[in-house]
């Protein structure tokens, strides 16, 4: 082992014998792993014995280790609690940890609101709403509400609920919405739907079916036939769905199954849901930092840090491995379930063990199907930089690659974008626009020379600041790989004056790309280059242009968005106050010149061909 610096071991030798929590820190400052003990003096002191057998991970966590903290609690449970609400916080390098987490997907419906909506969000908030998730795939989500949505017809606008407007939407028509806001259906009813639509998330569907056939048989004695059809058809959407429902068991407790699959330090967890019996839904995860983790451990952090954010915690859960903490999670999700016991166990024989081997194969395949996945991306990566890299001549394959791209409508509102992909992937969180200054009218020439300006003033300024100690901006302070303009030789000349004025010549290589043939025109080269039809450098370079663009005109969009009707006038050639206030007064707004004729608005004092053509090409 290391030497343990004078500071650490100051702070091995103060640690008290009570249970709580310990923060490992690295000389920066970073959190690199979070733990818990029952005794924090004996379980910290043990990654630093000399005879201590430790994996090589955990070595090289402890040789990075400069500083620790810790936090003492009453006990054990508390202790529980305290480390997954810090390792979701701080997501350390060293621990297990659920990939991407943060962007799983819930349905959330609204309870708290007379007349409940349905939504999406990646959030549960203690707001009186009633959750259901976490799932992996916003698309499935998706799919899911649209099938709740034509069995429950619950509201989506934002209409103050009266039941007194003279008419309903669309979605009431198309028999997407049950219309309380023109009184179609009472505050009660509508509730009573929304309540269904909850037990029908949850799996509980007979006590359903059970109340809407008395339902259907009151309204045909009552001689309510619509009612009575309607309810017959809602009956019919439900059966429909829940046939396709795989009867598991003719138990009827509610199970979660969790099995495991594992390869080359990849860890994938199946969940099948299990309600009244029937598979109503399954999800996989995707673990970090298993590599030399037991199986046992990452069931441990899997249960943890799935139910600290699930919506649901059934009565029994069923495991691939007994789990040394089995006795504290059980006691924790006991506190989840509002004081409700939680059986967990390991099936080993029966249909219980049957259900556990088919989540197994399904995670296994689940697996298989992800890295073949990655390894397919991940190959057409590398040979898209490959043929980059000989493309540009460079040394060494490209890592960061910069396409910049100007955004206006006849030189209004000008737009600069600047995209950045790492390793042949975008880079979002480096993505910035410019709001063009210096320039008027449609210059697009002058316009990227302002954008690759002030680029690269600000690489000045974050090389400065270096020295002195500041933050890096990694959005400027690195300089690409590759610098692409999007646009041929004019956008090339001016990128090329604005390196030399920075003395950044022969730093990276840069190229102008000519939408028509999808050239790439080098600088002192009269000759362009085109990458080899269906060849993964052209495609890589097609989708960093498209991702300047879209971002160039989303920003663009967004920008003509803030600007007042009477200023978007304004800002078309041809058209001044006059003009506009002959245009307004005769259609009325901006839609009613819109949906105007071009003999209509030629018909107007002063409004050429152009003028149309410029509103056309600015209002749409």
């Amino acid at each position: 082992m290391n030497l343990i610096s004078d500071q650490l071991q100051g702070i091995l030798d103060t640690l008290p014998g009570k249970p709580g929590c310990y923060i490992m820190k690295n000389s920066s400052g970073n959190i690199i792993y979070v733990g818990k003990a029952i005794s924090l003096r004996s379980r910290v002191r043990s990654y630093f014995h000399e005879s201590a057998d430790l994996h090589p991970r955990t070595r090289q966590m402890v040789a990075a280790i400069s500083d620790i903290e810790w936090i003492v609690v009453d006990s054990e449970l508390e202790a529980l609690i305290l480390e997954m609400n810090l390792i979701k916080k701080h997501r350390p390098f060293y621990n297990i940890r659920l990939k991407d987490d943060k962007r799983y997907p819930y349905i959330k419906v609204h309870w708290q609101d007379p007349f409940p909506k349905v939504t999406v969000t990646r959030r549960m908030e203690d707001d009186g709403s009633r959750y259901f998730g976490p799932y992996t795939s916003v698309w499935a989500v998706h799919q899911t509400l649209d099938v709740l949505r034509k069995i429950f017809p619950y509201l989506t606008c934002d209409r103050v609920i009266t039941g007194q407007d003279k008419r309903a939407c669309l979605y009431y028509d198309i028999k997407l919405c049950c219309a309380p806001c023109i009184g179609m259906i009472n505050q009660h009813d509508y509730r009573q739907m929304i309540n269904d639509l909850c037990r029908f998330l949850e799996g509980k569907t007979t006590p359903i079916l059970n109340r809407l056939s008395n339902e259907m048989e009151e309204a045909a004695e009552e001689l309510k036939f619509e009612k009575a059809a309607t309810i017959r058809d809602q009956i019919r959407a439900i059966d429909h769905v829940v046939e396709k429902q795989k009867v598991i068991s003719s138990d009827q407790t509610d199970s979660d199954v969790i099995a495991m699959a594992r390869s080359d330090g990849e860890a994938c967890v199946q969940i099948f849901f299990i309600r009244s019996g029937k598979l109503i839904g399954r999800e996989y995860f995707i673990l970090e930092g298993t590599e030399e983790a037991k199986d046992t451990e990452i069931i441990e952090e899997f249960l943890k840090q799935f139910y600290s954010d699930a919506s649901n915690v059934p009565s029994q859960v069923l495991l691939p491995n007994e789990i040394e903490e089995a006795a504290i999670i059980r006691q924790w999700l006991k506190t989840r379930r509002g004081g409700k016991k939680v059986d967990i166990r390991v099936p080993h024989r029966g249909n219980a063990h049957q259900i556990l081997g088919l989540a197994k194969d399904n995670a296994i395949e689940t697996l298989k199907a992800l890295r073949s996945q990655w390894e397919a991306d991940t190959n057409k990566q590398t040979e898209a930089l490959a043929d980059l890299q000989r493309a540009f001549s460079l040394d060494e394959a490209p890592n960061r690659i910069e396409c910049y791209d100007i955004s206006n409508i006849q030189g209004t509102s000008s737009i600069g974008s600047m995209v950045v992909f790492t390793q042949g992937v975008p880079n979002k969180k480096l993505y910035r626009k410019f709001n063009i200054k210096s320039v008027s009218g449609p210059d697009d020439f002058a316009s990227m020379e302002e954008v690759l300006t002030r680029r690269f003033r600000r690489w000045q300024s974050a090389q400065e600041n270096l020295e002195v100690g500041a933050k890096k901006d990694e959005a400027f302070a690195i300089l690409p790989d590759i610098l692409l303009v999007d646009g041929g030789k004019g956008q090339l000349s001016r990128a090329v004056k604005v390196i030399d004025a920075f003395g950044l010549n022969g730093k990276f290589q840069i190229a102008g790309l000519a939408k028509q043939e999808e050239e790439l025109f080098f600088p002192n080269n009269p000759i362009s280059v085109k990458l080899e039809k269906h060849s993964q450098g052209l495609y890589l370079i097609q989708r960093i242009r498209d991702e300047a663009h879209r971002f160039a005109i989303t920003a663009h969009r967004n920008k003509r968005t803030k600007v007042g009707i009477a200023s978007q006038l304004d800002k078309i050639p041809g058209i001044g106050p006059t003009r506009r206030k002959i245009l307004l007064t005769q259609f009325g707004s901006i839609e009613g010149i819109l949906h105007a004729s071009d003999e209509e608005l030629l018909a107007v004092k002063g409004i050429t061909a152009q003028v149309v053509e410029n509103m056309r090409n600015f209002l749409e």
